[in-house]
């Protein structure tokens, strides 16, 4: 379906759109994303896996996309009051108050974003601002085509580098105890 032309879009418009298209809101804008490619899928498969078995039996949980997170709601907003919707590769949520039907309201602890071709410049400014801002703890810039992955953590309201990978390397997750991603069954080429 077309989008309507209008200037600023809410998440109540964005929840009468078809299913089928992948788009996020970003201050009321609309961006469109295109499909993934296989590796794309291949790494986001990978890291489910492992961080759904490393969370069995405790209170976080782990989201794949798509996955309705709103970064910025508040209590008592309405769907028109909520301009910015983002759709992360993965999520992993530790404080279930923040779970709804919809998603998730407010920001994730840990989000992953996996590069493709289209999104490299949306996930590595776009995307890694509007998390600094909305205060995930964690974000995860994974790159399939270059087999690495880079590690941010936030420290006094601001991304600090924590830590980078390559295929064959092991990462720790800074906001869950004692998780680690073994990068070689991300990147298994």
């Amino acid at each position: 379906m077309p989008l309507p032309q209008e200037n600023r879009y809410t998440m109540a418009q964005a929840m009468t759109w078809d299913e089928g298209d992948r788009i996020e809101l970003i201050d009321g804008s609309p961006v469109m994303m295109a499909p993934p490619t296989r590796a794309h899928q291949r790494a986001v498969a990978a890291l489910i896996a492992q961080l759904y078995d490393y969370l069995k039996e405790k209170k976080c949980e782990v989201y794949p996309a798509p996955f309705a997170v709103r970064l910025f709601e508040l209590d008592g907003d309405r769907p028109e009051d909520v301009d910015t919707l983002v759709e992360p590769d993965i999520s992993v949520v530790c404080d279930p108050s923040k779970l709804d039907d919809i998603g998730c309201k407010g920001a994730p602890d840990l989000i992953m974003e996996i590069l493709s071709p289209s999104t490299i410049r949306h996930d590595r400014f776009t995307k890694f601002n509007l998390y600094q801002r909305a205060g995930v703890r964690e974000y995860w810039i994974i790159d399939a085509a270059n087999q690495s992955a880079q590690v941010f953590v936030l420290e006094d309201g601001r991304y600090a580098a924590k830590d980078f990978g390559a295929a064959g390397d092991t990462l720790q997750v800074n906001v869950l105890e004692n998780c680690a991603i073994d990068l070689s069954q991300v990147f298994p080429e």
